[in-house]
This record gives structure tokens, sequence and C-alpha cells, in this order.
């Protein structure tokens, strides 16, 4: 979908099932959404993001479908499977929103475990969502409507079982400053996706 910064757009990533498994393993442990602190590395609670979420464990991620779909992750993004943090699953209910925001880390305390962030895998769980498109607003030429506002750049639909692969680093190895993207706010349903980070390095 653009080359500055790189974006794909893979449709049918995840299976039904896929989407579901993840869905109903994370709902009953969904805890309001943190962000990364530049100054401490640590997740503080912020009006930039309003979903709720919850991380995989290390223990889950043994699990025959989940170390199935981080082996797809691995192909698609050409990326070492070990070089991924946990998957993090989220759902944005009505008016919930992600503010425009970078995925590399501008603090030094995360990127002593696997380094910095080069791409982030997108993935959606469901459909019969109204908004909540993923927006990349310095990316193409055009505009596109994000939370049903017109906006620049390109929007992203929320599909189930389809999946968002893009760069936070640029082929130079510096950070990407036109990887900048935000969840739009949801106009009707809720929103489910999935996202996975990956390193530099091995992260276990």
């Amino acid at each position: 979908m653009s080359w500055s910064p790189r974006i794909i757009l893979f449709h049918n990533f995840l299976s039904t099932e896929e989407c579901d498994y993840l869905k109903a393993l994370s709902r009953p442990r969904l805890q309001t959404s943190t962000v990364v602190d530049a100054k401490t590395g640590k997740g503080v609670k912020s009006e930039v993001r309003t979903s709720s979420g919850m991380f995989l464990s290390s223990e889950e991620r043994k699990f025959p479908i989940i170390q199935a779909i981080e082996r797809r992750i691995a192909v698609f993004s050409q990326i070492p499977a070990e070089n991924g943090e946990l998957i993090q699953v989220l759902r944005y209910e009505v008016s919930q929103q992600y503010r425009p925001h970078h995925d590399y880390f501008s603090d030094t305390f995360n990127l002593k475990r696997g380094g910095q962030r080069v791409a982030t895998m997108l993935m959606y769980l469901n459909d019969e969502v109204e908004g909540g498109e993923t927006h990349f607003p310095m990316a193409g030429d055009g505009q596109c409507s994000c939370g049903g506002e017109m906006v620049r750049g390109i929007c992203i639909k929320p599909n189930k079982g389809d999946a968002v692969l893009f760069w936070s680093m640029g082929l130079n190895g510096e950070s990407d400053h036109n990887s900048l993207h935000g969840g739009c706010p949801v106009l009707k349903g809720e929103k489910w996706s999935a996202t996975k980070w990956m390193r530099q390095k091995a992260t276990y």
C-alpha cells in the first residue's frame, strides 16, 4: 500500500477460528490499556490510548495455535519469531481510539531487551465495526475516512482475518518518522485486534 512507510495489507491472514480463539483467550483478562512512558519505559494510562487489552503469556506462546500464528508472522515479515514480543490483544469500544503515535522507542530502557522495534503486524479479529480504521497520516497523497472524518493519508478498514504489516524502521536502519499511525475512533460495534511487535534481536 505504501513504500514510505512500508505498509502491506494481507487478506485472510488469520482464519475465523484463529480470530475467535484469540478473542476468547483474552476476553477474561482485559484491562485498561497503557502507553510506554519515554522516561521510565513503563506502561502508564493515557488519553492517547483508550482501549482495553492484555498480553498473552510466555506459556500461551507455546500453544499450537499461537505458535502457528507466530510462524506465519515470521514468514511474511522475514523477521525470526524469537525477535517478536508477546502478542497483545486489544478491544476498542464506541468512541475509543489510539491517537497517532510511533511504535519505535524514544527511551533507552526498552532498547535493552531486543533493541529497537523494526516492524509491526496488526491483525483484525472481527467484522461488524464502523470506524476504527488504522490511519497512516504520512502515507500516500490522498484522503480517506477516519472515524467518519476525511483525513489525509491511508486508512485501512478492519476486516476479520486481515493483517497489516508495517515497518517502523527504514531500509537505512533509521527509525522511520513516516510510520506515524493511529486507531481511528470506533463509531459502532467493537473493534478487536491483535498486535505483534518485532525487534532487531531476540527477545527470549
